[in-house]
């Protein structure tokens, strides 16, 4: 029986699902593909934290975002550096304050 994916997975699922006996058919990507599949997978790990809460899946969407991160030619390390960069200049969300209404 074959179940079709055409999804990006992780370097070593293929040889996961060989060892359990099963062939994995896979690919290539190109870089244009590459990047629009890791756009994929980020939204697909955001949607599986949304709906489990399961903390691991946040593991998941640091390694998409790391990956997006070295396509770009920026490494994870920089990123973090960005974000507190980001976090100095306009607050992280510690304060959980929501806006609700901006009047003129």
């Amino acid at each position: 029986m074959r179940k079709d994916y055409d999804k990006l997975v992780r370097d070593r699922i293929p040889e996961i699902i060989e060892s359990s006996g099963k062939k994995a058919v896979t690919r290539i990507a190109d870089d244009a593909e590459y990047l629009s599949y890791l756009r994929r997978k980020l939204s697909e790990e955001v949607d599986e934290y949304t709906a489990s809460g399961d903390v691991e899946e946040l593991a998941d969407i640091l390694e998409v975002i790391s990956a997006l991160g070295r396509q770009a030619g920026v490494p994870l390390s920089r990123l973090i550096e960005m974000a507190d960069d980001k976090r100095q200049a306009r607050g992280g969300f510690d304060g959980r304050i929501l806006l609700i209404s901006v009047e003129d």
